[in-house]
């Protein structure tokens, strides 16, 4: 057997003929959707619906991501895998209030050991 990813999903009946066909994986592309003003998770939220209503293996790989949102939401509805750019992959650890508590955190130290050095 031959693991077939069939790409381009843009309906979850597309999706529904692919896994039904044998395709190991599905790749919707949620954000060319969103780029026509289609709500592309949605999309992964009705193929995720339908393949647990049939029990279908096949996997559902989320392409064309192209912000932390898409694969936060991605995760919370189940699907498989997310292919993502490196952009998008630098932005998911960072948080603008974790940059702000580390600053508070080292101008607290700094007032406390103008130094740098703690005391032993």
């Amino acid at each position: 057997d031959v693991p077939v990813n069939c790409t381009l999903i843009f309906s979850s009946i597309q999706a529904l003929f692919a896994a039904k066909a044998g395709a190991k994986y599905v790749s919707p592309f949620i954000g060319r959707l969103d780029d026509i003003a289609e709500d592309g998770m949605l999309l992964v939220e009705q193929i995720k619906t339908i393949f647990t209503n049939y029990d279908i293996k096949t996997e559902i790989l989320v392409a064309s991501v192209r912000n932390p949102v898409h694969v936060v939401r991605a995760a919370l509805i189940g699907a498989d895998i997310a292919t993502l750019p490196f952009e998008v992959l630098k932005k998911l650890p960072q948080h603008p209030k974790t940059d702000e508590g580390i600053a508070r955190f080292l101008s607290d130290w700094n007032n406390v050991f103008p130094d740098g050095n703690f005391p032993l």
